[in-house]
């Protein structure tokens, strides 16, 4: 199958390009391998003893403590509870800034592109720290406060970016059929452009799953203070790298059971491919009889007897 951007390639390019990603593989490869190796060989410390690899049973012990396993739950709950939580309000606050930042009123649009883009340049940790000083919110609301804010912010622009998109006949055909411009923007824009956006929009849902640890900062129990924090305080600084290890596979999970989801919703939400759609307002094809009319023939009678 041959492209319109670049040729396709001949049987020496096919070989050039089998090396590079043998050769690429081997070099990740060789380095996973060495980084391995490196981390479980025992290093000697500042005192002259001899600490153990990080992959000794030693450094692992701890995880047969049943107490370790219900913070580690405990914390991933919380994570969870904050990410829901802010997603909600993100996903009110990005239908609203996406209406507002659309308006056809300056005086409506242009205080919204001011308010967006000091939300956008803000760091969201300060943005907590702020919250949480000014208003004594607590570290949970405080976290969900900047969370929402921050990224409703990120989903608004992408809202108005699909409603931007879609072409100029979808408002005219809603306000030619009686809707108000409200009505239009709400029944027959905004559906089509969340569609279109959706994968951009549970993408940055992972973004605020991901920052949630950021709540660490001011003193939320969430999985990263508790079971990196907490657990290492409570065992010793010897099961650190194993408890980092541990709170990082449980991030990997939830991330990528989000991207999982993001990518199945995206796939269900999308036309079908080979359906025919059809636009129930458009009006039924009118055949053309006025050659059977005029001579009172039927279909079949034209061109001879039917056989």
């Amino acid at each position: 199958m041959s492209s319109v951007l670049y040729d396709a390639p001949g049987p020496k390019a096919r070989a050039r390009s089998r090396v590079i990603s043998i050769v690429g593989v081997i070099l990740v490869a060789g380095g996973l391998l060495w980084l391995i190796l490196a981390l479980g060989a025992p290093k000697p410390s500042a005192n002259g003893a001899i600490q153990p690899g990080m992959w000794d049973p030693t450094r692992w012990d701890a995880l047969l403590d049943v107490e370790v396993w219900r913070t580690l739950g405990r914390g991933a709950v919380a994570t969870l509870t904050m990410a829901g939580v802010a997603a909600v309000f993100a996903l009110i606050l990005g239908v609203v800034f996406s209406f507002a930042r659309a308006a056809d009123h300056k005086a409506i649009r242009v205080p919204t592109a001011i308010v967006l883009e000091f939300v956008r340049g803000m760091p969201v940790l300060l943005m907590m720290l702020f919250i949480l000083l000014v208003f004594s919110t607590g570290s949970f609301w405080a976290g969900v406060a900047a969370l929402s804010v921050y990224n409703g912010a990120i989903i608004g622009e992408a809202l108005r970016a699909g409603i931007k998109s879609l072409p100029r006949g979808q408002r005219e055909a809603g306000l030619a059929i009686g809707l108000t411009r409200i009505s239009t923007r709400f029944r027959i824009e905004f559906p089509q452009a969340f569609r279109q956006m959706l994968p951009i929009i549970i993408a940055q849902l992972v973004v605020l799953l991901k920052d949630t640890s950021l709540a660490f900062v001011v003193g939320y129990e969430e999985l990263l203070r508790s079971g990196l924090y907490t657990m290492t305080n409570f065992f010793g600084q010897r099961y650190q790298f194993s408890f980092f290890l541990i709170v990082l596979a449980i991030y990997l999970i939830m991330n990528l059971s989000l991207s999982w989801l993001a990518r199945v919703i995206a796939r269900r939400s999308g036309p079908k491919a080979g359906k025919l759609i059809v636009d129930p307002l458009a009006p039924e094809p009118i055949p053309d009889t006025s050659l059977h009319a005029e001579t009172g023939a039927k279909p079949t009678d034209v061109g001879g007897p039917a056989r």
